[in-house]
């Protein structure tokens, strides 16, 4: 099972961009901006949402999940299934994962939320005696 640690939501950022975007501050062009490598990682690694597109409200919302870290190598920056995810997080030291909801039509993508994976790093333990100065 999968363990989520510092989950950071991005749905008041989502909320304001899009109520900016009905009121004409921003121009739907600046918000559909998906580049292919997004939308080809939706089309093969993405797994369908529940919510529809707000901007052009033509399909459902597809979910990518982007991997980055140190530990993962090659791999990092690459986009993953839920499957992989939990083979890297059972298998893999600590690496962060971005959720990224697109539109396959209109290309609309905005972060939905991101958050850590992974063995979490074990403490580091001062020998006894060593005392720390303010300059470390």
């Amino acid at each position: 099972m999968q363990i989520q640690r510092q989950v950071v939501d991005y749905a008041l950022r989502r909320r304001l961009l899009l109520s900016d975007v009905y009121a004409g501050r921003v121009a739907v062009t600046e918000v559909c901006d998906a580049n292919p490598y997004l939308l080809r990682a939706a089309k093969f690694h993405g797994r369908p949402s529940e919510n529809t597109c707000p901007i052009c409200r033509k399909e459902q919302l597809t979910l990518v999940s982007w991997v980055y870290g140190e530990g993962l190598g090659p791999i990092a920056g690459s986009a993953r299934t839920p499957e992989e995810l939990a083979r890297l997080a059972e298998s893999r030291e600590e690496f962060s994962v971005h959720d990224v909801e697109v539109c396959r039509s209109c290309s609309w993508n905005h972060l939905v939320q991101s958050y850590l994976l992974g063995r979490a790093p074990t403490p580091t333990r001062r020998r006894a005696g060593t005392r720390r100065t303010a300059a470390e």
